[in-house]
């Protein structure tokens, strides 16, 4: 195996193709195909599935970028200290969440860990889907149900309150009925979380008008005077232009938790990533600069259809 080889896996791994790869490090894709494929026949492996959406980490993919990555860990530690730059981080840092949580809350910390970390690329992917820590489809993932994927560890990094709002021209609802009202709520794929089922429940009469895996697009549909909608209150400060109604009964709470894969527990861009984020919106989690050993782990188990944080 050569250096440069591994340099060309870890950029396939994070771009997801051989294009992306060959931008990322100024190669040509003929030349990023025929390494990978030098890399692949000297491990006697398959490290990527291609597939219609681009190259997926096989199993042995995913172990050999364990190794990869702490291989280019030390790489830059070497360069870095022939340099004089002593310990200032670099590389790339793949942080995954919902839509809105993304825009409205990491967007703030991921400017500020910007200007204090120049040298680190941050890549904010906001999916409804679940993103798969174990594969590197990213190092951070930012949700509202605890991880149980096996070698993940995860914190408790805040609570989000949740509330019925509406336009203010909008007349409230009855607990128990709603009828001619509209509701603006989250697909048929998330019906089960509790947000969903409260108020359903709390107004079986009204009839569902929009449904969207995009808490942004209900908040800003309900602004619009278009239904009724449960969104978390920190986006509907953020948005603006909404009130919050009262049935009587509170819309039921959610925790964020983040997760990530354990072998990139001591890694430093996102150990300082963590703090940064920690000390901007934690408010029950573990503090910055808390030593991994402390960190929980997710006990072995099938992952959730649970979505990012939202």
């Amino acid at each position: 195996m050569e250096w440069s080889d591994i340099r060309i896996f870890l950029a396939i791994a994070r771009a997801g193709s051989l294009g992306g790869a060959a931008r990322a490090i100024g190669q040509t894709q003929p030349t990023m195909g025929r390494r990978l494929r030098a890399l692949e026949q000297a491990l006697g492996q398959t490290l990527f599935q291609r597939t219609s959406d681009g190259f997926v980490l096989t199993a042995e993919g995913a172990a050999v970028f364990a190794h990869a990555e702490r291989m280019e860990e030390e790489a830059l530690a070497f360069a870095r200290q022939l340099s004089g730059r002593g310990r200032e981080l670099d590389g790339m840092l793949r942080v995954s969440s919902s839509d809105w949580f993304g825009v409205h809350m990491l967007t703030p910390v991921i400017a500020g860990f910007i200007r204090a970390h120049p040298r680190v690329a941050v890549e904010l992917v906001t999916d409804a889907r679940l993103f798969s820590l174990a594969r590197r489809e990213a190092d951070l993932v930012f949700r509202i149900r605890a991880f149980d994927e096996a070698d993940v560890v995860q914190r408790k990094l805040m609570r989000m309150e949740y509330a019925l709002y509406a336009a203010p021209g909008v007349a409230p609802p009855r607990a128990g009925g709603g009828e001619g009202h509209a509701l603006l709520t989250l697909d048929t794929g998330f019906a089960d979380l509790p947000d969903v089922a409260w108020m359903r429940r709390l107004l079986p009469a009204a009839r569902v008008a929009f449904g969207s895996n995009s808490r942004e697009a209900q908040a800003r549909l309900c602004a619009a005077g278009a239904g009724l909608a449960v969104l978390p209150c920190l986006l509907a400060e953020r948005v603006g232009g909404l009130r919050a109604v009262d049935l009587g009964e509170p819309a039921p709470g959610r925790d964020v938790w983040v997760g990530y894969h354990r072998d990139l527990r001591r890694q430093g861009r996102l150990r300082a990533f963590l703090d940064a984020a920690f000390e901007q919106l934690g408010d029950g989690g573990a503090p910055p600069g808390a030593d991994p050993a402390a960190d929980r782990s997710a006990h072995p188990s099938a992952p959730p259809s649970t979505p990012p944080a939202g």
